[in-house]
């Protein structure tokens, strides 16, 4: 894994907390996604008409491209859900660690790639901060919290996306650049949040009240992924994909000091946990 890709990943990882915490903080979920996305989705797609023209990939890849789109989308869509019932130092840690668990795993089977006994014990070093991070319990009394258990579950199918878009767009990158991918996964955001962006009436003062952080976020959103395609072809999966999960560190640091959101000993201490995890993987993994 080279330097570069280290520092892609970790610049990933960072600017995607940001733009979480920017979400979390909006007035209406949808319409906050959706406006974030507009400005790259004007400027890209005219490059990914222009990319399509001039070049041609296989088939298979076109079913790829499709089922990425479909994976993003419901990732937002998801995402918009898991914000309205959790916590950002709740559900973050969750739906992340979903997606750090399961992608290195199966890019070991997939791509036969490798990960060393110091990255296997990194990896689960992460995972362990993360899962206390999170407050994933299951005893009796969050079972019969409605609220919990439905930022739970929206949590975890937004980690499952993470995964299944992660895996897929390792392959595509194979027939097209990132900007090109980039660019596809961005008509998707928009096919799936315009309708329920325009039907609550609330654009306006969503901008009104949050016109900087949206302005901030359409950079942050596509840049962070964007980043993290390029790590993608200079490294292997199983090893960054877990490092981009310092977002997790900075999203709960972010929760606790400015969302003043609870128990921040406990998860300040689950956040060097988790960097230690990355460090390992990244000089060792």
């Amino acid at each position: 894994m080279t330097t570069i890709a280290l520092i892609l990943v970790l610049a990933s990882g960072f600017t995607h907390s940001i733009w979480n915490l920017f979400a979390k903080r909006s007035m209406n979920k949808d319409v906050f996604l959706w406006m974030i996305n507009i400005p790259c989705f004007l400027l890209l797609t005219p490059y990914l008409i222009e990319w399509l023209v001039n070049n041609t990939i296989p088939l298979r890849a076109y079913g790829l491209i499709l089922l990425s789109i479909m994976l993003q989308s419901g990732y937002f869509i998801l995402l918009s859900k898991a914000y309205q019932f959790g916590d950002i130092s709740q559900v973050y840690p969750i739906m992340r660690g979903t997606g750090a668990l399961l992608v290195p795993i199966l890019s070991v089977l997939i791509y036969s790639e490798s990960l060393s006994i110091f990255g296997w014990a990194g990896l689960m070093l992460i995972i362990y901060g993360m899962i206390r991070i999170g407050g994933f319990k299951l005893n009796r009394t969050l079972l019969q919290d409605k609220k919990y258990m439905k930022g739970l579950m929206y949590a975890l199918g937004v980690g499952l996306c993470i995964t299944g878009y992660t895996l897929t767009d390792k392959i595509i990158l194979e027939f097209m650049p990132p900007l090109a991918l980039l660019a596809l996964c961005n008509i998707g955001y928009m096919l799936v949040l315009t309708l329920p962006a325009l039907r609550s009436k609330a654009v306006k003062t969503e901008w009104k009240i949050n016109k900087v952080p949206l302005i901030v976020g359409s950079i942050l959103s596509p840049g962070s992924y964007l980043l993290f395609l390029f790590a993608m072809n200079l490294g292997p999966l199983s090893h960054l994909s877990p490092i981009r999960e310092i977002g997790t560190v900075f999203g709960t640091l972010l929760g606790i000091l400015v969302l003043k959101e609870q128990q921040g000993r406990m998860r300040v201490m689950m956040s060097i946990a988790i960097t230690a995890g990355i460090i390992i993987i990244g000089t060792l993994g």
